[in-house]
């Protein structure tokens, strides 16, 4: 067995220092390591979206990430992304149900904050090919859509979109 290696790291603005495996996924670190169990084991190959977190702004695949490639880095999990009030992507999802079980929900914010905050006024096909890279198995992902099409009204001053009707009363 390797011998442990120092990670040095800004978890959710907080300097960390770990002693790590230098085999040991960025996932299992920050899930059993360090308790941010926000990211989701799902396919653990890379394909599902559920363990996404951000390494220097960017949306990563952390079960595929080995911990110790994020040395000096910057790591925002979905525990880092509000303060004590949701954003407006969380927000949104609130308003618009968008989550049904919500083991895909952290990594879909994660990929929708950094789309806004790379783009003030994405497409539509910008915002559905972002969210083309995290699996939902529950929602079909009209709801998801449409709170992220909110969102990005919102942010850009326009009136907020209603909510996708829940159940037949809401129609």
């Amino acid at each position: 067995m390797a011998d442990p290696i120092i990670l040095r790291c800004r978890l959710n603005g907080t300097p960390k220092t770990e002693l790590i495996a230098p085999n040991r996924s960025l996932l299992d670190f920050l899930r059993e390591d360090l308790g941010y169990t926000g990211s989701k084991h799902g396919c653990d190959v890379g394909d599902c979206g559920a363990c996404t977190v951000r390494i220097d702004g960017a949306p990563t695949l952390s079960c595929i990430t080995l911990a110790a490639s994020v040395e000096g880095k910057s790591l925002q999990t979905i525990e880092g992304v509000a303060g004590s009030e949701p954003t407006l992507v969380q927000q949104c999802f609130h308003e618009h149900v968008a989550a049904q079980c919500g083991y895909c929900t952290p990594g879909i914010v994660l990929v929708l904050e950094a789309l806004f905050e790379e783009q003030a006024d994405p497409s539509e096909e910008a915002i559905a090919e972002v969210l083309g890279s995290n699996i939902c198995r529950c929602t079909g992902y009209t709801k998801i859509l449409s709170a992220a099409i909110d969102a990005r009204e919102r942010r850009n001053g326009r009136p907020a979109k209603p909510p996708t009707p829940t159940f037949a009363r809401d129609l």
